[in-house]
């Protein structure tokens, strides 16, 4: 047996006896339902998706870029190949690939400074030539002073105007790059003169929550 519809209900805003199919007060205009829950949902099934496509086909963690010649002569010397542990710190001359985009450290090289241009005393500028190619789908931004972090002997350092002024040939590490672009420059940093570690992050993406470790020992 089905039980008849009450003839008024409450509005859930104002408290009033309203007609129980109104959809609007017809107090206080508001909306009656509970949207509110359905809107939760929806916003979180958007995010859910939005993240599917952006992390789809990206890596999680960076990978080594071997060249061509190196593999191929390395399968032939081993017969099959070996399983190699993960690799997750990366060095001068390593080209890195993390979510499409390649960053190579072509070079580390210290300076004394030259004329008006000079460290503080006790110190040297290291400078750190980079080379980031953009094979993803989607116009990157490089920033030398957001896209980088370092550590000299554990502490963190900043990069130093002064030492990539040295050099008039010297590009910064700072624009956009379209795919299938690169883009190559440098980040001078002020250190100790006694140093021992030098530690460099770059973050090609800050959605993605990864970045790729070069280690520069002296």
């Amino acid at each position: 047996m089905n039980k008849e519809k009450p003839a008024v209900k409450q509005c859930k805003h104002c408290k009033s006896e309203i007609p129980y199919d109104a959809k609007v007060c017809p107090v206080c205009r508001k909306k009656q339902g509970a949207p509110g829950c359905l809107i939760v949902v929806l916003v979180v099934v958007v995010l859910v998706v939005i993240a599917a496509f952006a992390g789809g086909g990206e890596s999680s963690t960076p990978q080594k870029v071997e060249s061509t010649s190196g593999t191929s002569q390395s399968a032939s010397q081993a017969g099959e190949a070996q399983p190699q542990p993960e690799q997750t710190v990366f060095t001068v001359g390593d080209a890195v690939e993390l979510n499409g985009v390649k960053t190579t450290l072509l070079s580390a090289e210290e300076y004394p400074g030259k004329q008006y241009m000079m460290p503080t005393d006790g110190n040297v500028f290291l400078v750190c030539q980079f080379e980031i190619e953009n094979d993803s789908s989607a116009e990157i931004t490089v920033s030398s002073m957001v896209s980088f972090n370092a550590y000299c002997d554990d502490y963190s350092v900043n990069l130093s105007v002064t030492g990539e002024m040295l050099e008039d040939s010297w590009k910064t590490l700072d624009g956009t790059v379209a795919p299938g672009k690169k883009i190559n420059g440098v980040i001078a940093y002020e250190i100790p003169q006694d140093w021992q570690k030098m530690e460099i992050s770059y973050t090609p993406s800050f959605w993605s929550g990864h970045d790729v470790q070069f280690e520069i020992n002296k």
